[in-house]
């Protein structure tokens, strides 16, 4: 079996002089193709060889062998009269091997994007399962390499803040945002630092930021002409947690009202206020047959007196109280007595009182009787909370922003009680909504009216705040550009930071994140 040809696999611009082969490494021994070099002082032509030498170059590994190329170059004789270089050695072609490299261009690709990939010790461990002989410090050097720049003007970018240390150390990233590539990293986030970049950059028009004051008044001196967009989210977050710090600011009324434990109908969406009429006509009804029943009245005259079915008396004389929020009934109805002993014994957990049932010859399944351990145990939390510590406030917060379909009975119940007592935090969480509702729809001409509401509820200070960044919200409202893309590099550098245990310098951050973008 003749051996194959391995002309094709070479960098071009080699010949072949010989091959050998031991279990690790493959040795191909190759002189350039050109008959002549050319001086780099004069450009003269030369084919006066001077002396020979031979160059080690490392290629990319075949069938589990290192590669290793032993080129043959010649020094010549410069023949011009005038030339300042009497000898001068033969360069090989940049796609063979550059001025002083020691690996071909191709395995100088691959460490670098293994590099960039994984970093230095990682990336070198790679190597060398690939049979790929380099160390971690020539990783880093490959990744460290200057790469070829895109041309181009910069007209929208991004800028956003990231942790060296979080609450101790912070720098600065920049996205363009038309090419959606990282442009660069910042030492530190100093005003001054930024002014730098955007005097360095006169073509940008769109700057999209977080609303920290540094970096608005950085681009409003350094880029004038540019367009400041405020973050969509951060807007949002930022309401929400105007809200927060208003709810934070009323903790006596708001525990005095959820002890008071009255509702108000009115504050109820739509379903639960037909829930809750229904919860008071049921009252009045069962109070009607608790009372007969009292009385000595037998089932029989209380179907007959009230018009209502012996099953459905029969149900209220069993249950001990009333739900706001009643659930349909199930196959556990026979066995609710049993169910309020083990309770009241103590047993709180549904699997158990699931396997007493099954013992007793209950024959449903585990779901039901987990779903009634649940409900009773929300229906007991709502009942003593007024007794019991109050939720916290970010709890009180969430539930009153939140939708209400999403509400469980003891939130909707909180929820209600506080905004009865409370018309100032109900008229805030209002404004919240109607400002998320405006950032999600994108309408910039209700901003006015809302930022004078604003300012004269408990959301005082974030309204000012709105007042003050108003172009940047208007242009948030209305411009394309987000703030997003940039956070999601913020995550990424982040991985990045990790991956080297958080010991990353500037440049070899620089390096990677922007070229595995």
């Amino acid at each position: 079996m003749s051996r194959p040809d391995p002309r094709p696999l070479l960098p071009p611009g080699l010949v072949v002089d010989a091959v050998e082969a031991d279990a690790d490494t493959v040795a191909i021994a190759a002189h350039p193709a050109e008959g002549f070099g050319a001086c780099p002082a004069c450009g003269g032509r030369s084919d006066r060889v001077h002396s020979v030498h031979r160059r080690r170059l490392l290629d990319l590994p075949s069938h589990g062998h290192a590669v290793e190329l032993l080129v043959r170059v010649r020094r010549f004789r410069c023949m011009a009269t005038d030339c300042p270089r009497r000898t001068f050695t033969e360069r090989l072609p940049p796609e063979t091997a550059g001025r002083s490299g020691r690996r071909t261009p191709r395995l100088d690709g691959l460490v670098r994007d293994l590099g960039i990939a994984l970093g230095g010790r990682p990336g070198s461990g790679l190597a060398r399962r690939l049979m790929l002989p380099v160390g971690k410090n020539t990783v880093l050097r490959a990744i460290r390499r200057p790469s070829p720049s895109e041309g181009g003007a910069t007209r929208v970018i991004g800028l956003d803040e990231w942790a060296w240390r979080r609450r101790q150390r912070y720098g600065t990233l920049i996205r363009d945002l038309e090419r959606r590539r990282v442009l660069d990293l910042l030492p530190d986030r100093e005003p001054a630092t930024v002014k730098a970049w955007l005097s360095a950059h006169p073509g940008v028009r769109v700057v999209a930021r977080d609303r920290a004051g540094g970096f608005a008044g950085a681009v409003a001196e350094a880029a004038p002409q540019a367009v400041q967009v405020a973050d969509r989210w951060h807007l949002m977050e930022n309401a929400s947690a105007a809200f927060l710090e208003a709810v934070r600011s009323v903790p006596g009324p708001i525990r005095r009202a959820l002890g008071a434990g009255a509702i108000d109908p009115g504050l109820l969406s739509a379903a639960e206020r037909l829930r809750y009429q229904g919860y008071l006509r049921r009252c009045e009804e069962n109070g009607t047959i608790r009372a007969m029943a009292g009385g000595g009245a037998a089932i029989k005259e209380i179907v007959r007196r009230t018009g209502r079915s012996r099953k459905l008396v029969r149900a209220v004389l069993r249950s001990a109280e009333d739900e706001v929020f009643r659930s349909r009934s199930s196959s556990l109805a026979p066995w609710l007595v049993s169910l309020e002993a083990a309770w009241s014994g103590g047993c709180r957990n549904g699997a158990e009182l699931w396997r007493r049932l099954r013992g007793e010859g209950f024959g449903g399944s585990l779901r039901v009787v987990g779903e009634w351990a649940t409900r009773r145990r929300r229906s007991e939390r709502a009942d003593g909370a007024a007794a019991g510590k109050p939720p916290s406030v970010r709890s009180i917060a969430r539930a009153m922003l939140v939708r209400r379909d999403r509400l469980t009975r003891s939130e909707a119940v909180m929820v209600a009680a506080i905004e009865t007592a409370l018309p100032a935090l109900s008229a805030a969480r209002g404004l919240v909504d109607r400002f998320h509702r405006m950032v999600r729809g994108r309408t910039p001409d209700a901003l006015p009216s809302w930022i004078a509401e604003a300012q004269a509820s408990m959301l005082a200070p974030f309204g000012r705040g709105i007042a003050a960044d108003r172009s940047a919200v208007e242009a948030a409202l209305s411009e394309p550009w987000s703030n997003g893309p940039t956070e999601g590099h913020i995550t990424r550098l982040k991985l990045l930071r990790r991956q080297m245990y958080g010991r990353g310098k500037l440049d070899l951050l620089h390096a990677r994140l922007i070229a595995s973008a």
